[in-house]
Order: C-alpha cells, then sequence, then structure tokens
C-alpha cells in the first residue's frame, strides 16, 4: 500500500483507507515484513514444490530474487481481463486463478498470511493426485459482506448439486471419523435437503485446475458479472465455491486439516501466534491481520523474532 502507483489507483477508485470498513482497510493491503520468512518455509519445509507463482498488481520487494528459476512473478493483468482492472477485491483475484499461466494441474494456494512453520510433504495435500479436504458444516448465520457471500456460493452449489444424493455416494468421506467433532453438525442436519456452507479451514486449499473450469462452465456468467466489483461486495463469489464445488464431484481425500492448521486473529490471539511459531506447534498458521491490534510495533517485533528463530538463514529467494 506504500506504493505510488497503488495509490494512485486506489484513490481513483475508492478515495481512502478507511479503517472502519474491513474492505477498505489498512489492514486488508499493508506490508508487516514477513513475506520472506514464507518464502523460507517453502524452500526448508516443502523442497518438492516445482514452482511459486507469486501474484501481485506489478510489485516487488526489493529483497526478492527474481531469478531463480522456481519464481514466477504474476501481475494481476498476466490473468485477469483488462477491463475488470485495477482491481482490489481479493475474490476477484483468486477465482481466476486457473488462468495464471504454465499454472500445475494440481496446485496449492496461499495468501500471503499462510505461513509453513514446520516440514510439509506432498501428501498433506495430494494423496494419490486427489486434493486432501475436510467436507462437514458450519453455522453462517452472520449478516457481515463475508457470510454473504458465502451464502452466494452456496446457492451456486444448491442449484448444481443433490445434497441426498452427494452424502449419500460418499458416505465415507462425509461421515468419516477422522473429522471428529467438526463433523458434528453434518451429522444432525443429516435429514435436511440443501447444502449450507462448509467448514473453511483459512489457510493453504489444494486445487485441481479443472475444479476450476467446471465452475467457469456453469456459472461463467454471475463470475463475469462479479468481476465488476473492484473492492469486496456482497454480490461476490468466493474460492470457497470452487472447494466446495470439489468437494461435490468427490475430488478429494477425507482429512482434518484442523490438526495441523491454525489461524490466528493477531487483534486477540497474537501471544498465542508468537509461542505457536516459534515452537512449531503447527504445520501451517494463518496470521490474519487486523487494523485494530494493541502495540502493534511489540507484536510485530515478537513474531519477526519467533520467525528468525526458526527460519534465521536467507532462502535462494532472497538477495
Amino acid at each position: 500500500m506504500n506504493d505510488p502507483e497503488w495509490q494512485k489507483d486506489f484513490a481513483r477508485y475508492s478515495g481512502k483507507i478507511d479503517n472502519t470498513k474491513n474492505e477498505v482497510s489498512e489492514a486488508r493491503f499493508r506490508d508487516y515484513g514477513l513475506l520472506k520468512y514464507w518464502f523460507r518455509g517453502v524452500e526448508k519445509f516443502t523442497p518438492w514444490v516445482r514452482k511459486i507463482h507469486f501474484v501481485t498488481c506489478g510489485q516487488k520487494p526489493d529483497w526478492l530474487n527474481n531469478n531463480n528459476p522456481k519464481l514466477n512473478l504474476v501481475h494481476h493483468k498476466d490473468y485477469i481481463p483488462h477491463e475488470f482492472l485495477p482491481v482490489f477485491n481479493s475474490s476477484l483475484i483468486e477465482i481466476y486463478l486457473h488462468k495464471i499461466p504454465d499454472l500445475s494441474e494440481h496446485f496449492v494456494y496461499f495468501n500471503d498470511d499462510f505461513f509453513i512453520i514446520n516440514h510439509l510433504p506432498k501428501e498433506r495435500f495430494f494423496t494419490d493426485r486427489i486434493p486432501n479436504d475436510i467436507a462437514a458444516f458450519r453455522t453462517n448465520m452472520g449478516r457481515s459482506l463475508w457470510s454473504k457471500c458465502l451464502k452466494n456460493n452456496i446457492r451456486i452449489i444448491n442449484q448444481k448439486f443433490d445434497k441426498k444424493e452427494i452424502l449419500s455416494r460418499d458416505h465415507d468421506k462425509w461421515y468419516n471419523p477422522i473429522y471428529g467433532e467438526k463433523a458434528n453438525l453434518t451429522y444432525l442436519l443429516k435429514p435436511y435437503h440443501s447444502f449450507i456452507t462448509l467448514r473453511t479451514p483459512h489457510n493453504a486449499q489444494p486445487y485441481l485446475k479443472t475444479t476450476f473450469d467446471e465452475v467457469w462452465q456453469y456459472a461463467g456468467d454471475k463470475l463475469t458479472e462479479m468481476s465488476k466489483n473492484k473492492f469486496r461486495s456482497p454480490e461476490d463469489y468466493t474460492q470457497e465455491l470452487f472447494r466446495t464445488w470439489q468437494i461435490c464431484r468427490s475430488n478429494f481425500n477425507p482429512y482434518n486439516t484442523y490438526q495441523d492448521t491454525k489461524m490466528f486473529p493477531l487483534v486477540f490471539k497474537s501471544k498465542k501466534a508468537i509461542k505457536a511459531v516459534r515452537e512449531q506447534s503447527y504445520k501451517l498458521v494463518c496470521l490474519n491481520d487486523n487494523q485494530h491490534i494493541r502495540n502493534f510495533d511489540n507484536m510485530l517485533k515478537e513474531l519477526k523474532a519467533a520467525f528468525n528463530h526458526i527460519l534465521p538463514e536467507k532462502s535462494t529467494f532472497e538477495l
């Protein structure tokens, strides 16, 4: 958000940063200096990765070695139709991911606040070339913008798929004991005829590129209309549409992602997040920023120290 070109485009379409609105708050766009640890984590803990497609609207950190053969710098204009640019809506950036040049059929999607902090084999994401995921329902009674988007997703899912048929066909996948208490609502809602929002572990997500092609073939008109929303909107669809579609198509293996994944809202759980990173308590963590974090500078200093404790050495992605 300190890039002059980005600021100019942002001001043209939005006006200013507004910390009373999540979709245009400072926390939505600021860089808090942890990205190099993302690259260090990938290199140390997932050496099997073929290619990293690093998506921005043109920025490149000064320290980034763009000559690394595993790195592909992707500009929004490289895969999002020109008429929808510039864009400040992460949901729109996500729905076109399958258009990234040289993207593998099997890929894992990360936000920039998802970090690998322990060793991860490729089998964590794919078993026999099929994504690992959790098929379990959650409540979505909220009225927030995000809750409305999740309901939009499920509306399309219910138009395409018959819940009774899907859960009968894949009974052992939906009612797998590996999910533990995370599946309680799935059992309770067994008589209910419609899908509701699935549990959404806020962390790295494995996908098949063909899943995106299928969703676009079915709902391309709605996704194209959504693409006009340069900022998050209650009319949006999100990547959860593609994830849920993938599950309903039976393109997943049962896996309780909560067993090695944790999302930490830094506004509430910064100390727990710092401890988890330092002790490598999980394989993957999400460090969710918020504009109202108290003692932000001190928190960030401690968080960087924790990362430097487990990932002290430069990666080959750094100059």
